[in-house]
Formats: structure tokens, sequence, C-alpha cells
């Protein structure tokens, strides 16, 4: 499947195709936008039996908010007509995948000491250091995560709110436990590992 360059916003619905569609958002305004761009489209090659549909705001515009997209660059997962996973900011291609598909098309690699892990998703914003050092121990573990830039997701900081009662990152939801900053016993406990 190739990557469709959105034209015209009327033209959306015929792009739809099947019963699940990825749908990047990008602007050239952005130098963020201009950076995550090149690593979506490798993603999108890199899951050619996947419809990927992507928006230049600047030029084709009002698509995005009837997907509820506030900031460049974002992507949705549109399953049947409705979102059903959303992410924004700048990844990677294999970051990209985890965060849209919801088969966990880059599954975490098997632990030697034990079972996969439960999934992880860790919310951070550009400027913070913790995050920068929670995702840098987690690599250091060997375990993979979703990544959520809460400054660029308004909805995910809102819901992440109403889960923890904190707005502050870095926090981290293991298997929906979510652990607020950087609790390295906490996070020991919650992933399987031994206080070291």
């Amino acid at each position: 499947m190739s990557i469709i360059t959105l034209q015209r916003a009327e033209d959306l619905d015929t792009h739809l195709q099947g019963p699940r569609t990825v749908i990047g958002f990008f602007g050239d305004f952005s130098p963020v936008a201009r950076r995550a761009r090149p690593a979506f489209e490798r993603f999108a090659r890199d899951h050619d039996d996947l419809p990927v549909i992507i928006v230049d705001v600047d030029k084709v515009r009002g698509v995005h908010k009837r997907f509820g997209v506030t900031s460049v660059p974002s992507a949705v997962t549109v399953e049947d007509g409705r979102v059903i996973r959303r992410t924004s900011g700048e990844h990677e291609p294999d970051g990209w995948a985890r965060a849209l598909l919801p088969h966990a098309a880059t599954p975490p690699a098997p632990r030697a000491e034990g079972p996969r892990h439960p999934p992880i998703t860790v919310y951070v914003s550009p400027t913070c250091v913790w995050c920068s050092r929670v995702k840098a121990w987690l690599r250091e573990q060997g375990f993979t995560w979703r990544e959520i830039d809460v400054s660029r997701d308004p909805d995910a900081a809102q819901e992440l709110v109403k889960r923890s009662g904190q707005m502050g990152v870095p926090q981290i939801d293991i298997g929906g436990q979510i652990v607020v900053g950087f609790d390295k016993p906490r996070l020991q406990r919650l992933l399987g590992l031994s206080a070291a």
C-alpha cells in the first residue's frame, strides 16, 4: 500500500480504506514536524499492508479538527471511522508503530529472567530532565515503551491528571499502574526487577 498525500479535504473519505487507516498530520511551518516526517514515512513503508495518509495542515485545512488533532506532528489510527490510537511528537519508525498499532507491531524482546513485561507508556515533555533519565534507565533494563508528549497531546495530559491527580512528568503507566516521577524502587517492583 503506498503512502497517500491528501490533496483536498473532501477526498479524505475515499482514501479511508479497509477497517484501519493511519493518518499523519504534518506542516512545514514546524521544524519538529519537518524532522519527524521522514521517520513516519519509513514507518509507513515498513507496514506497507496498512493504508497511510499524510495531511499537510498548511495545504489541506480542517481535516485535523475532525480527528481532534491540535498540534503537529501528530498521527491517529482510525478503525471503522473512529480514532482508536493517537500520538504526538517526534518518534523513530518503531516508536510510531508502538504508538499507533494496536497489536504492538514492535513487541518487547523477551527477557531472559522472566516473562514479557506489561505494557509501558511514558508520559513526557520536551524540557523534562527526569523524563530523559527514566527513558535511559528503561532502555538500560532492556524495556520498550510507548511515549506520549503531554505538551503536544492535551487530551492525554488531561486523562493523565484524572488518573494520577498529578500534572508533572515523568509519569509511567505500567500495565495500568501509574508511577509519578522516577521512583526507581516502585518501577523495579512493578517490572519484576530485583533492587540493586
